[in-house]
């Protein structure tokens, strides 16, 4: 009890880094974030392969005619990546997309950041920096959504509920894109576990990829989804799925199984 009352009090001193933000309050029809996992257990293909989908998701027509489509026209949008922590290097700074060029410029962006990874798989670490980001802009969105990626559970950092929960309670939706191309043989249901312990919010969903071919298809899906906001019609996991899962089962498999990722985490 000791130990998750320091890591919750410690998450306070995790801060965004500071975002260039407008001279005046713009309307948008969503605020946008994307919080990619770039944990050392997604290997070299699976990374490339998100980088790759999320770009090319950017740059789509559809994506275009989808924020084209809202009332504003436009929408704003961050994105940062996350392991055990997340990196003052880690973030795109907030960007007003309305146009095939404001969305190319983004994806540049994205696309000329280096490869790297590190260790640790802090979901709730990624959730409470993202609840952080929509603090730190002037824009009015009609709707905060953080879309999460990621290839396992959480395992470091305070319970991954306790910050979905302060999150929802602000009025942010949590989308999760479960990536099971490669599950691990000790948590073969990471697409319940994002259902059930990560995502929320109305219309909340969870877009699960199970194969390398699907990830470009499935990033475009859920970022035309986000934008348009359409709700209910893509989560193929019931969040009511039986048996329950164990929303800390992550904590308690770093702890008790040898895992060649996080062995300094242990001492």
């Amino acid at each position: 009890m000791l130990d998750a009352l320091r890591l919750l009090a410690c998450l306070a001193c995790v801060q965004p880094t500071p975002v260039a933000s407008p001279s005046r309050v713009l309307a948008v029809d969503v605020e946008l974030v994307l919080a990619v996992d770039i944990s050392l257990s997604m290997d070299e293909k699976e990374f490339a392969l998100q980088r790759a989908g999320y770009v090319e998701a950017l740059r789509h027509p559809e994506f275009i005619q989808a924020v084209r489509s809202g009332n504003t026209g436009r929408i704003a949008i961050a994105y940062f990546e996350w392991a055990g922590t997340v990196r003052d290097d880690a973030v795109i700074d907030w960007q007003i997309i309305d146009s095939p060029q404001s969305a190319n410029s983004f994806a540049d962006k994205l696309a000329a950041r280096p490869f790297r990874s590190f260790r640790g798989t802090s979901i709730s670490t990624a959730i409470a920096f993202g609840t952080g980001l929509f603090g730190r802009t002037n824009f009015a969105g009609e709707r905060s959504v953080i879309d999460i990626s990621g290839d396992g559970p959480n395992n470091i950092g305070p319970p991954v509920t306790a910050m979905r929960d302060a999150a929802t309670v602000k009025g942010i939706v949590i989308n999760g894109l479960p990536i099971l191309i490669n599950p691990s043989p000790t948590f073969k249901h990471l697409d319940q576990y994002y259902a059930q312990c990560v995502t929320g919010g109305p219309g909340s969903f969870v877009l699960p990829i199970h194969a390398a071919a699907e990830f470009s298809t499935a990033i475009r899906r859920k970022l035309i989804l986000e934008v348009s906001g359409v709700q209910g019609k893509a989560s193929t996991i019931p969040v009511d799925a039986d048996p329950p899962i164990d929303c800390l089962q992550g904590e308690r498999d770093r702890r008790f199984l040898s895992d060649p990722y996080f062995p300094e985490l242990d001492r």
